[in-house]
Formats: structure tokens, sequence, C-alpha cells
């Protein structure tokens, strides 16, 4: 089905619901009429479920299940609000989203849906449970013909021919890695670099061979095999080095007396076999038959995918990759998350309108120039690895021109050969740069593979012949630091179109002294580089090559680059000195990079450009979910370029917050329940010195450890109790091995902690992690008999109003958007958060409702005195009391805000970022000096 029909079927199907809705009657026939008509399912009756049982505490019936593509669908009446709360016949009451997440939870874990889509045949919402506090995109029934593609994950059970390449390309990589093994053995220095460095490029020709072979580019199949065969083990050394000095000569220029099987071999060419030679070790019977009968004979190279494979085969052989214990790539969606809207989207777009000219002469005329147009289009890779965005990239662009040369063609059939090849796109338009040499070899070959391969489709194309070598195309891949390279040497930026890539991910506090020195290089004294991302130097570089370019840009990154204060320290740098703007954006999504052992990192995509470009921007908030925006700010929101630095006091006239205890003392102070009681049974005088202690996991799973807090106990009373003085020798001793000044000093005063905040009365605790599965972070009192470590944050003096406000989605909603992230945890920071959060001016009686739905949560919390904060705030388990006490909060706390109760959670933070731009600007708040990382700055990645 095209474009074209789909809209019309589309058109069709909303004139035909249009004002209909009988949930018990017609859901069936409207979902069945949808895949069938509109998303072109043959089968529907197969490809979804109805009234699929699910048992609670009563028998229930889930409306609609797709299982090939995990989508749990909940239907409703025409009349009914899909964000209202429904009774349901067990008395409680819930939204039909909280009611399809209720069965959700009651379902077998691998038939737990990715997508959860409420309708009322008017509207779907489509909640992606890889974000269940995320808002859910809407599509009216009225737009449904321009937003058809909105829906298409319904249908979308991926491709199965890029899972067989993944497959195919993951066991060449095993394949290739216990070739490796076996020949590094046989290297008399296996430990010399230069060793590690020759067998590289031995594995590498191998492949280039096993490739070869099967791909008809050495003529004969098999005739790799075929050649070592007839060779005895101890010779087989010999018979490559010789079949590798073939590979690079010339026929006219080779030995006339050359042996007819050698000298059938055709000529390479592409420096893949001209280097100096090589170190090749003596082979033995283990290795010939890993080479001949496993990788050559027991397996079928040309259908591996050269995107993948290309990163799997470095990241075998890599001596650092070999250390982690697996294969790394990036799998080819990912890959696409960056190019197609970078590109590939907007050339499919153009290629789709062409096809759909009426009039041949014109149409072939527009395709031609279509044709030239993908040939002239460059692209750079900074950060290249082994080639894989490049190598993706070139094979889209192949593709497209191939699907090009279907059309010019139509039923024309050319025979035989051609000296005058129809294919205008070459790797030659592909630009690479990579620090690891060996990446570089690797990178190469896989734009070969890939070229082969595409000179392959085109052949079935066009019926003729195309002579793949010697090697035309070279491939532009240039080792080196991309940090301390010229780019413009690589490529001149007037003759570039595409930056593209996956930089590397070091943490601010993980990089090595060169990636630091390499920092201070590309930032100098930006203020507050310190504390960026190794990933935000390729921005940065990127920024000021493209400057009065027409260049687009994207990376992956890190998602704390767009959080947080790197997020002002960053984009403001780039957006106000750089002129930087943001054409699109992915959120935060996990970045599978590993083949067996999946090692997730939480990632971002950022596509920016200098372009002043009026078009509507994207947020993608994941693959199918797409919200347009006017503008994308260094938070990934649709609101305007406000950058909410890091500052030690609030802008609001409201209650100062700090971090809780920090003792320095080795853990001495620190006990368990049973450890208290163990350790009062010895020292029966210590028990009223104890207090309960709090940190975020504590205060979650509200079970407290103990601290043993001698601090105001008088020397004469500590003196008797033995036991405690063991623990303050022991804390005495613990600080006086450190090599911190402060610590040292610490070891004088050791009954006292690093830092002490026990506020008098009562106060609000906030944890300072917290899931980013709970829609509000759980916020509660404490009293001054309570201790709390510094991994919570503290509010003294805190009223009921003060917690209403916290509290609140308006609240929850600026720390989404601000805050940074663990993983994708939420990581409550003083300095950002909270002290840039814009508090509103209620009246009194806005004050005193606040107050009233304030203890309103705590009553519903109070109702369930066993269940811990992570059970209440569980969403899936969430009691309807304390469901509807919060909803009520969020109200009255909008209601002072003034903002409408439909408002959804991104304008929300585009209208609290107004009201933080006016407050900052309007009260001369000048941004403070950034003096290291802020109290929740110790991360990891």
């Amino acid at each position: 089905m095209t474009d074209a029909e789909r809209r019309a079927a589309a058109k069709q199907f909303v004139e035909m619901w249009t004002g209909k809705g009988y949930e018990k009657g017609q859901s069936q026939p409207f979902w069945l009429s949808l895949l069938r008509d509109v998303l072109g399912v043959k089968n529907p009756e197969q490809f979804i479920i109805f009234e699929d049982q699910v048992v609670l505490d009563h028998t229930s019936f889930i409306d609609g299940i797709i299982p090939e593509t995990h989508v749990l669908i909940e239907q409703k009446g025409i009349n009914k609000d899909l964000r209202k709360a429904i009774k349901q016949s067990d008395g409680t009451m819930l939204s039909p989203f909280q009611q399809a997440k209720r069965y959700s939870a009651d379902l077998p874990y691998s038939k737990r849906p990715r997508w959860i889509v409420t309708c009322n045949f008017k509207a779907f919402l489509i909640y992606d449970m890889e974000k269940p506090n995320g808002e859910p995109e809407e599509i009216l029934l009225e737009n449904l013909p321009a937003e058809t593609y909105c829906l298409e994950f319904l249908v979308d059970t991926g491709d199965n021919h890029i899972k067989k390449e993944m497959e195919i390309s993951i066991q060449a990589g095993e394949l290739v890695g216990k070739l490796y093994d076996e020949l590094l053995k046989q290297y008399i220095h296996p430990d010399d670099p230069d060793s590690l460095k020759n067998l590289n490029m031995l594995c590498v020709r191998l492949v280039f061979c096993l490739y070869a072979e099967d791909a008809g580019i050495f003529g004969k199949h098999g005739k790799f095999h075929s050649y070592l065969k007839d060779y005895n083990v101890k010779d087989v050394r010999r018979a490559l080095i010789d079949l590798f000095k073939v590979l690079d000569t010339k026929p006219t220029d080779r030995d006339p007396y050359l042996e007819p099987t050698l000298a059938s071999f055709p000529y390479v060419n592409g420096g893949l076999f001209s280097e100096a030679a090589i170190e090749i070790p003596n082979f033995n019977e283990t290795i010939v038959n890993l080479l001949l009968d496993n990788a050559s004979e027991d397996f079928d190279w040309s259908e591996i995918s050269p995107t993948i494979f290309g990163a799997v085969f470095e990241s075998t052989l890599n001596p650092s990759t070999r250390r982690s214990g697996g294969m790394h790539y990036t799998s080819i969606e990912n890959i696409h998350k960056v190019i197609d809207p970078l590109f590939l989207d907007e050339l499919k777009e153009k290629f789709a309108d062409i096809k759909a000219i009426p009039i041949e002469k014109t149409r072939n005329r527009q395709l031609e120039e279509f044709q030239t147009k993908l040939s002239r289009l460059t692209f750079l890779d900074p950060a290249c690895g082994s080639g894989n965005f490049l190598t993706e990239s070139y094979l889209a662009l192949r593709k497209l021109e191939n699907e090009v040369l279907k059309v010019l063609l139509g039923d024309q059939i050319r025979m035989g050969t051609d000296a005058h090849t129809p294919i205008k796109v070459s790797i030659n338009q592909f630009y690479g740069i990579e620090i690891n040499d060996f990446a570089v070899s690797v990178g190469k070959t896989a734009l070969w593979i890939a070229e082969s391969q595409m000179m392959m489709k085109t052949e079935d194309i066009i019926h003729m012949h195309l002579d793949f070598l010697p090697l035309k195309s070279y491939a532009n891949i240039v080792e080196g630091n991309a940090l301390r390279l010229d780019w413009e040497a690589v490529v001149p930026k007037t003759e570039l179109d595409y930056i593209m890539g996956n930089p590397p991910f070091s943490g601010a506090r993980m990089m090595s002294k060169e990636q630091k020195s390499d920092m201070d290089h590309i930032f100098g004294k930006l203020k507050g580089a310190s504390n960026l991302d190794f990933v935000c130097a390729w921005f940065e570089k990127a920024a000021k090559y493209i400057d009065a370019t027409s260049i687009h840009a994207a990376f992956v990154s890190t998602n704390s680059t767009t959080q947080g204060e790197q997020s002002a320290i960053l984009w403001k740098d780039l957006m106000e000195q750089q002129h930087i703007h943001i054409d699109f954006a992915y959120r935060t999504f996990k970045w599978d990079s590993e083949a067996k052992d999946k090692a997730a990192v939480h990632c971002v995509i950022v596509g920016f450009s200098q372009v002043q470009d009026d078009g509507v921007k994207r947020i993608y908030l994941n693959e199918s979910i797409i919200q347009f925006a006017d503008n994308i700010n260094g938070y990934l929101v649709d609101a305007p370029n406000v950058f909410v630095e890091s500052r030690t006091k609030t802008i609001c006239d409201v209650p100062s917050i700090g971090i809780g205890n920090q003792p320095i003392d080795g853990g001495f102070y620190l006990f368990t329940e049973e450890e208290k009681y163990d350790f009062i049974t010895k020292e029966p005088q210590s028990e009223k010195w104890f207090k309960k202690w709090y940190g975020a996991k504590e205060f979650i799973s509200q079970k407290p450890r103990y601290c043993l807090w001698l601090g105001d106990c008088p020397p004469n009373e500590l003196r008797k109790m033995s036991e405690c003085l063991k623990r303050v020798e022991a804390v005495k001793a613990f600080r006086m091995e450190s090599k911190r000044g402060a610590t040292l000093k610490l070891a004088e005063t050791p009954t006292r902690f690093q830092v002490e905040n026990m506020p008098k009365g009562n106060y609000v605790v906030i944890p300072e992690v917290s899931s980013e599965r709970r829609r509000y972070i759980p916020i509660g009192f404490m009293n001054s008999d309570i201790l709390c470590s510094n991994k919570v944050r503290l509010m003294p003096n805190a009223t009921l109003y003060h917690f209403g406000i916290l509290e609140s989605n308006v609240h929850m909603a600026w720390m989404r958007a601000v805050c940074c992230r663990l993983k994708s945890d939420y990581s409550y920071s003083i300095n950002i958060v909270y002290n840039n959060f814009v508090w509103p001016t209620p009246t009194d009686q806005q004050q005193a409702m606040i107050e009233k739905t304030a203890q309103e949560i705590l009553n519903a919390r109070a109702l369930y005195p066993d269940s811990s904060f992570a059970d209440l705030y569980d969403e899936t388990v969430m009691p309807s009391a304390l469901r509807k006490a919060h909803q009520l909060n969020d109200r009255a706390v909008m209601d002072a805000y003034g903002f409408d109760k439909k408002i959804t959670e991104s304008e929300c933070v585009a209208e609290l970022m107004r009201l933080y731009q006016e407050k900052v600007i309007g009260s001369g708040l000048n941004s403070e000096t950034i003096t290291g990382i802020d109290e929740v700055g110790k991360m990891k990645y």
C-alpha cells in the first residue's frame, strides 16, 4: 500500500466512523477495519485478540491485545473522556489507562505490553510503557489521514531480514574471535603491540577473502577454500603470503610463470593488501580446520550485515573491548534513529513525490536529477569507530538509488556488460575520523562489503554484470584524534552536507588525563566545562566547524548533556555563542549496544544546525510518537531557550533546603536493626543514643537503619561505654587513613559528622534518587528524633503548603525536565531543581486549598500503615484514595498558578520555563559561578 493509498483509505475510515462509537457492539468492527483497510493487515482476525480474560480479584476482559507488536487496547464509548477516571465494577475510580495498566500487571511478564492504547472512537491516546509516566500521544480520528504513520507501531513486527542479518553477523564475529585466539597462540611475541597489530590486519584480510569467495568476487564460489585445501598444514602460511601478494598485483605485472590457480585470482587494489608485509605465524591443524571447515565451508558470508558485522568484528578483536567480555555493536534500528530524521526521511519523501508525477518525461527528468543529488551528498562521522553509521548511510542511499533505477528503467532489460555503470552513489561520499587504527581498517572493509552487496542488487535490477574488482572506490576514513585533528583537512566544510555519529560516552568524573586535556583544548576557559561529559566536545567542535554553512548534524549523547547543570553549560554556549539551534531530538531511551550481555546506556539524540528554518521541529518521544515543536531548547522541551543554571540560593522567597547528615565514619556508626539489638545487648547504656536513620533507599522502602549518634553524648558518659568507645576509636582511625585534608581534620572530632543537618521540629524529606517509573517522587515529613543521610534533601520548618507544592504534578513536571539522572532515575538536585523552581503566588483561599489537599495525601497514606512508599507509588497498585488525593492536590496547585486543568506536562514545563525566564531577568538574578559539581554530581556512567 502506497502512502497515497493509505491516506485515501484513512479518509474513508474517518468518514465511516465519524459520529459512531458504541463500546460493546462496535469496538471489534472498528479495530478490524482499521487494521485491514488502513494499516494493510491481510487477516486482522488472526492478528488481534478480543476480550482476552484476565483474573484480578474478579474476572475481567481485555478489549484488545495484539501479541506480535505487544499492544494492549482499552476501548471506551464515544462519550467517555479518556483522561478522566471511570468507576469500575469493584468501586474504584480509574482512568482507561490506569485500568489497562492494572490488566497489564496481571499478565505473564512475556505478554506485558510495550504500548497501551486507549480509544473512544474519536481519539487514540498512545502510551509508551518504556516511559510509563510520559505524556500520551493523542491522535484525533479527524486527523488520521495525515497522521496514519503514528499508528504504524500497531503492525510493525520488525524486519525479519534485518534480524537474520544480525544473527549471521554475530555468528561471523564469534568465528573470527575463535580464529583470532588460536592464531594469537602461534605468535612468538603474543603480547607485543606490533604482533597484535599484525594479527588484526591478518584477520581483516582473511575476512575479506572469506566474504569474496561466497559473494562471487573471486569468481568461482569457494575459490579461497579450494586454493588453501590443496596445501598441507605446514604450508598454509606460505600459501597465504603468496596469495596476498597476488591480490595486490595487477595481472600485467605478475610473474608470467605464476602457478595457474594463483594467477586466476583477481587484482583487488584499495590498499587492503598493499601495506608492507605483515607478520603471519605458522598455522596448525586446529587453525586450518577453523578456517576451512567452520569459517569457509560451513558458513555463508555473503548475507552478513556490513553495518553490524563491522562493529562486531572490530570489538571482537579490539583488546580493550575483548576485556569487557562481549561483542559490541549499534543496532541498525538505533542508527536509523539518527540518520532518518537527519536526511533519509526527507529524501524518501522527495522520491515519493517524484514517483507520483503522472507525466513520464517530467518524472524521469526529475528522477535523474534526484539520483545526481544523491551522488553529491557528503557525510562525516568524526568518531566513526568501525564505520557503522557510514556503512548504514551508504546502504540507505544505494537502496534509494536502486529504487530510482527501477522506476527509470521500468520493464527495460539491459543484458551483458557495460563499461558505464548506472550507479552514481559511491563510498567516496563518506568520510570518517577514528583514533583506533584497527577500527579504521575494519571500517574500510565494511564499506567495501556494503558496496559489493549493493552492486549485486543493482545487477538484479539492470540485468547486466558490473565489475566490483579492482576496487575503484576508496573509503575516506582517517586515523587520528578527532578533537585535535582539523576536520577541514579531512573534508572541506564547503563540500559537506551532514555530520553524524555516536561519540565516546565518558562521564565528567571518569575521563582519562588525555581526555581531560582534549576537553581543555576544545572548550578553553568556558565556565563549568569541567562538569561536561566527554561527548560534549564533539558538539562544540561540530558547532564551530559548521559555522556559516548549511550543514546539518546529529549525535547520540548521554542524556545527562540535556539535563541538570550540563544542559545550561553546553547549550547556552552552543546557542548563544555558536548560534546553533536544535532541529530534532530523541528524548531519553535505552541505547542497546552489546550483542550478548546488552549493556544499555540511557541516551538522547540531538540534531542541530545553524540553518534558519521556520519549519516545525520534531521531538521523538519514541520510535512512533512525534511531538511537533516551535522551538526545542537544551532540555529537549518545546519551550524558550532557557538555561537553568546551578545556583546556591532559591529564586523565590521559600525555605532553603539542604542535604542530610554525612558521617564519613567508615560505616562504624550505622547499624541494621539486628546489629543494633546485638550492640545494645553488649552495651545497654547505648540504647538512648540510637536514632532511626533514613537515606533515599530506606525512606522509600520505609525500612530504616539505625545510627549511633554520640555527638551530643557527654564525655563522662561516653567513657563508661566501652563498646561505644571502640566505635569512636575505629572512626578516628578510619579518618586518619584518608588523604583528604578535611577528613584528617575531622579525625580530631570523631563523634561528629562531616555534615550535620538535624532540624528541630518537623521537616520535609525528598529522596535524592527515585525511580522514573513513579509519577510522583514520594516526599514526606520526619521529626527531630529521626536522622537522615546525605542521600535525601531536607526542608526545615516545612508546612503543609510547601509539601503540597513539592508533591504536585507541576513540581514533578519541572523536576523531570531539568533534573539530573542516574541512568534514567530522577536525581533531585537542590541547586538545579529546587533553587530554580518558580513557586506560585496563591490567594489565601488557594493556599488553604493546597494545605487541605496536602493533608488528604497524608491521610490517604495513613490508611496503609504497612505499605512502603515503593508500594504506594507503584503506578499499577497505587490505592485509589491516594491517587484521588494527588489529583485533587494537582488541581489545587494548578489553580494557584492559573494553569488550565487540561494542560499537558510539556505545556506545563514550557510555562514554568517562561515564568523562570521572567523571574531571573526581571529580578536581575545573574547566573552564579559554578564551582565544581553540585550536591548530586558524583555520577558514574
